[in-house]
């Protein structure tokens, strides 16, 4: 019986790569490494290799001031080292070897390792065959377990701590650039309890709001101005990340309130619309008949939303042409948007785990534009 998650996720595993008539699967230093073993790391020069057999116990290739770290972190015996005087193609060949894999397996790689430790994998795996990780693990990881969840709803708390006060901040963000907003956000994520942000934050002011993407610059901001903020943080190990769109003081464009409140009508049509049973699919369409019905379906100019867990963005993605069938335990971003080119953006989000009869917001702070 396993005696830890990360000891059941391995296990759940090998029972798939069985299922997938594949004989092992190889992780190097990724979120799936760290969704599987425990052990999170960056990726680095050094060979740093898990490697998980369809039968039999994985085994852990470290280098040696590893060690350690990984014995304390994991529930692997079998953690083989190699000294930085050493060969490490030999050390993983050796792994390999212990592995006891039938001739001419077929093995799966981490889908995010660097092309340096494919090749050394292939030339030590001459007879094999090749796969992607994604294969057998992404179906595990698309439906969180109770210690995610828990995870997840803190990391939204933490960000609705930082949105209530960005917001309690009024005129005095008048003035202040869009980076010195980023970063006031950044402080606060981090006295709410966040460690680091899960990605770049975004503050788009007046025309720049209407760029998806954009991040953040030397605007700065007037009064009257919308403002797209999109920032998340991570509580151990797993992001939040949520969008609100404001105006700090001043009045804005009767357009502008036309929009937000467009928005936010098919922000809401999407999360109700959320359930076992239906498709990724659908969820898009419920935010995007809003909006055309409106007039502006040539401006919602991105899927309506991602899966979120350890990676920021993951399977389920939320977008026409998918037509997974959601479960409880998914999580997923709902996001719609409306970018009036050279005027301004609007983007409402929130994340939402689907439970047994509907969903969960996993983050509720306030969506209106006023503050």
């Amino acid at each position: 019986m396993a005696t830890t998650p990360f000891e059941r996720r391995t296990r759940d595993a090998q029972a798939a790569l069985d299922d997938a008539a594949a004989d092992a699967l190889v992780c190097f230093p990724s979120r799936n490494l760290s969704y599987l073993s425990g052990f999170s790391e960056e990726p680095g020069e050094r060979h740093l290799f898990f490697f998980v057999p369809a039968d039999g116990d994985p085994v852990f290739l470290v280098p040696e001031l590893y060690e350690e770290q990984v014995r304390a972190a994991t529930w692997i015996d079998d953690v083989r080292t190699w000294a930085d005087d050493d060969d490490p193609v030999t050390a993983t060949a050796a792994a390999v070897e212990a592995l006891d894999l039938p001739d001419e397996p077929h093995v799966l790689f981490d889908d995010t390792m660097w092309a340096a430790f494919t090749q050394d994998l292939r030339a030590v795996l001459s007879d094999a065959t090749f796969g992607l990780a994604s294969e057998v693990v992404s179906p595990l990881r698309i439906r969180k377990d109770d210690a995610e969840l828990d995870a997840l709803r803190r990391a939204g708390d933490t960000a609705d701590e930082a949105m209530d006060a960005v917001r309690a901040l009024g005129s005095d963000a008048i003035g202040m650039t869009e980076s010195e907003l980023a970063a006031r956000v950044e402080s606060l994520l981090s006295e709410a309890g966040g460690n680091g942000t899960s990605f770049e934050t975004v503050v788009g002011a007046g025309s720049h709001g209407a760029m998806p993407h954009y991040r953040h610059g030397d605007r700065t901001i007037q009064p009257g101005d919308p403002v797209v903020l999109d920032f998340g943080t991570r509580v151990d190990g797993y992001p939040s990340d949520q969008t609100r769109t404001v105006v700090f003081d001043g009045e804005p464009s009767d357009r502008f309130r036309e929009v937000h409140d467009v928005v936010r009508e098919a922000q809401q049509a999407a999360v109700d619309a959320a359930e076992p049973g239906v498709t990724a699919e659908s969820i898009d369409r419920a935010a995007r008949e809003v909006i055309e019905a409106a007039g502006y379906g040539d401006r919602f100019v991105h899927r309506t939303g991602h899966g979120v867990g350890l990676d920021v963005h993951e399977e389920p993605y939320i977008v026409e042409g998918n037509d997974r069938e959601l479960e409880p335990g998914m999580v997923f971003s709902v996001e719609p948007g409306i970018y009036l080119p050279d005027e301004f953006g609007v983007r409402i989000e929130d994340l939402v785990v689907v439970t047994e009869d509907g969903c969960e917001r996993l983050n509720d702070s306030d969506h209106g534009w006023e503050c």
